[in-house]
């Protein structure tokens, strides 16, 4: 088969692997029908993480069943599955309090920027569609399986709610689709803060009230300003830096919260500073089973359309244009057709 495997930063290519098989009797052997490049792939890209020896990569991905272990019994060959970047039992302590991506046989998935992948915990993991979806439903569940859950946790971790405000840094595609599910929950007046004229577009479409573009403490003191000076019931943080993080913590309210789920780098939080602030502070890889069946159904009715996002569409043996794309914010999201 075709996967995508990165070398260096700034060096991806596309080669040649064996196709995965059945290790273990609760996986499942996946036909990816789409995957994509995620933001946080662009660390590694841009040097930021260290490479190391050439591995795969990509964690975001629905496709056809072709193959299953003797434990998987909820999904069978043929059908058209959703799963999450962050696989689980579903059965384990934390899984049955809702924190699947702290399951206690948890693996992270890095190998689906390719034409087949095992899906390790595929029973817990793997959720199916009644029937195969069109194709213009597709780029939707794929956001699903990653950015659209993603977006939603955040929301829920900076515990938006009907009647509130809510303020979006980060206007990739975690961001805009925190934008969405800042909406789907009731709050009142989104801001988003993006420098960008085509997200922004994208955020008003998604349901945003109100676009920041300033920046660190201008950007603070805008969101001041649309608050009575109070600051914002709700932050979701969706980018991962220091200046994201800062920027997140002085937009909330006393009392009010911030969910991050940005992949912090070089994220440092003053402890006394949050102590005074009276601000709460949740966040973490998103739980994104939790999430799966509620927004595969809020997807397939047509209520969210997630899969805007995506803005440039290339098969997979262009991978190397879609990372470069995004790392050059020439697109918001690459969509991979393997």
């Amino acid at each position: 088969m075709r996967a995508t495997v990165i070398h260096a930063p700034g060096d991806i290519r596309v080669e040649d692997a064996p196709e995965p098989k059945i290790v273990n009797p609760t996986d499942a052997i996946i036909r990816t029908v789409a995957t994509c490049v995620c933001g946080s792939d662009l660390w590694p890209y841009r040097g930021l993480e260290p490479v190391g020896d050439p591995h795969p990569m990509g964690h975001e991905y629905v496709g056809i069943v072709e193959e299953v272990g003797s434990e998987v019994g909820n999904v069978k060959p043929g059908q058209f599955v959703v799963g999450s970047f962050a696989t689980s039992d579903n059965t384990c302590a934390n899984c049955q309090k809702g924190w699947q991506s702290s399951c206690l046989n948890r693996e992270f998935m890095g190998t689906c920027q390719a034409e087949y992948v095992r899906i390790p915990n595929a029973h817990g993991t793997l959720v199916a569609t009644d029937e195969h979806p069109s194709g213009e439903l597709v780029p939707s569940l794929l956001a699903v399986s990653d950015v659209m859950g993603t977006g939603w946790y955040a929301a829920l971790a900076a515990e938006v709610k009907p009647g509130s405000t809510a303020v979006v840094v980060g206007d990739g595609a975690v961001g805009l689709c925190g934008v969405i599910a800042a909406k789907e929950l009731g709050a009142e007046r989104i801001i988003a803060m993006s420098r960008h004229e085509s997200r922004q577009k994208l955020a008003l479409e998604f349901g945003a009230t109100d676009i920041v573009s300033e920046r660190g403490e201008e950007g603070i003191a805008r969101i001041k300003d649309l608050t009575g000076g109070i600051g914002a019931d709700s932050v979701l943080e969706c980018v991962g830096t220091s200046q994201s993080m800062s920027q997140a913590l002085h937009s909330a309210r006393p009392g009010g919260n911030v969910g991050f789920v940005g992949v912090p780098h070089e994220v440092a939080v003053d402890g006394q500073e949050l102590f005074f602030s009276q601000v709460g502070l949740r966040g973490g890889p998103a739980p994104v089973r939790r999430f799966l069946p509620d927004l595969i159904d809020r997807v397939l009715s047509g209520h969210i359309n997630p899969g805007k996002v995506f803005d440039l569409t290339l098969p997979l043996e262009q991978v190397a244009e879609g990372y470069k794309a995004m790392d050059e914010r020439r697109a918001i999201k690459a969509l991979l057709k393997p």
